[in-house]
Order: C-alpha cells, then sequence, then structure tokens
C-alpha cells in the first residue's frame, strides 16, 4: 500500500468509515495473523488475538498521529496484544507450545505454505526441506518471548531496527544484542536437531 493510499485510509479510518475497515483487515490480516501465529505458536490463539488487532485499531484509531509508520503501530498493538496472552497463559500454567511432532504438514504450513520444500525437484529433497522448516519453526517457539519477538520482527518479517526500535520501546543496542543470542539460541537448537 503506497504513502497516499494509507492516509487516506487512515482518514477514512478514523472517521468511522465501515467499508474503510474492511479494506484495512483485507490490507493487513494475513501480516497480522502471521505475526501473531509465529509469536504464539498457536491457530486458534492467532486467529482470537489478530481479531483483537484490528478491534483495537479500530477503536484507538484517533491516537495515530502520524509519528511512525502505520505498519510499524499496527505491529506494536499486535506485539504488545501477543506479549499479554503469553503472561496470562503463563500465569495460567496453560502456555501452549505447539507440539510439531503430532501436527500435521498441512497445519504445520498453516499461515505460510512452505517455499523450501516447492524449490526442490527431488522428493528426498523436498522432505529435507519440510524437515529444516519444521526444525526452524520448533526453534522459533521455544524461544522465549522477547527473542521470538525479534526473530520473528527482524528475520521474518525484515523489519529495520528503527521499526523494532519503535516496536518495541527498546534501545538500537538492545535490539541488536538480544537478536544476536536469539540467533545463537536458534543455531544451538538446530544443531542439536539435525545431526
Amino acid at each position: 500500500m503506497g504513502p497516499l493510499r494509507e492516509r487516506l485510509l487512515i482518514k477514512r479510518l478514523q472517521s468511522r468509515d465501515e467499508q474503510a475497515f474492511v479494506e484495512f483487515v483485507r490490507t493487513y490480516q494475513d501480516r497480522i495473523y502471521n505475526l501473531v501465529y509465529r509469536m504464539l505458536g498457536s491457530h486458534q490463539e492467532a486467529e482470537d488475538i489478530a481479531q483483537e488487532v484490528f478491534v483495537m485499531v479500530f477503536k484507538t484509531i484517533d491516537s495515530f498521529r502520524g509519528e511512525c509508520k502505520f505498519s510499524t503501530w499496527l505491529y506494536r498493538i499486535a506485539t504488545n496484544l501477543c506479549k499479554n496472552r503469553i503472561k496470562y497463559l503463563g500465569r495460567r500454567a496453560q502456555q501452549r507450545t505447539h507440539d510439531l511432532d503430532s501436527t500435521s504438514e498441512g497445519e504445520l504450513l498453516g499461515a505460510e505454505p512452505s517455499t523450501m520444500g516447492e524449490r526442490a525437484a527431488d522428493p528426498h529433497e523436498a522432505l529435507a526441506g519440510l524437515q529444516l522448516e519444521r526444525i526452524v519453526r520448533e526453534g522459533i517457539a521455544r524461544l522465549d518471548e522477547e527473542h521470538r519477538m525479534l526473530i520473528v520482527l527482524r528475520d521474518i518479517e525484515e523489519l529495520s531496527y528503527e521499526e523494532i526500535v519503535e516496536i518495541t520501546g527498546l534501545p538500537e543496542g538492545t535490539v541488536k544484542s538480544r537478536l544476536h543470542r536469539a540467533r545463537m539460541a536458534l543455531k544451538e537448537h538446530m544443531a542439536r536437531h539435525m545431526k
């Protein structure tokens, strides 16, 4: 979405235009769902929180002043709701870790179809790609909340450090050092599971 179209959409949302809300959801639903799913590791939780993100945006759109990119503001809402949900689940001792071993391949690929397996012409290469993807997803799911969020924002969503600083409120140096630790933990997980 271009900057002009985005500004017009925001103005329409601020005037409570329901059609603008439908357009907004259509434009951002996949990105928000994928982000939330990667943070929570559960399709059901991701659906619930993604819906909550859109409701929250609709309720609080008047507070958006354009001091950061709209997508950054939207990601901040999504990551905060995810962090709150993770804490809630932890307090209730029901924090779900997605059991990848008992997940069907279709559900495993869920939010985003595999690209590793598709590129491989050989069935053995396709299987290896799917196994690698499973190991990476499992490793991300095992990271603590803060590290998982940084890996998702930087390495999967490919946001800039500046955007991540705005979303998280952390200093850039802290983002970089925590991201380094998260990558090292993910690398260790992969090394253990790819023998």
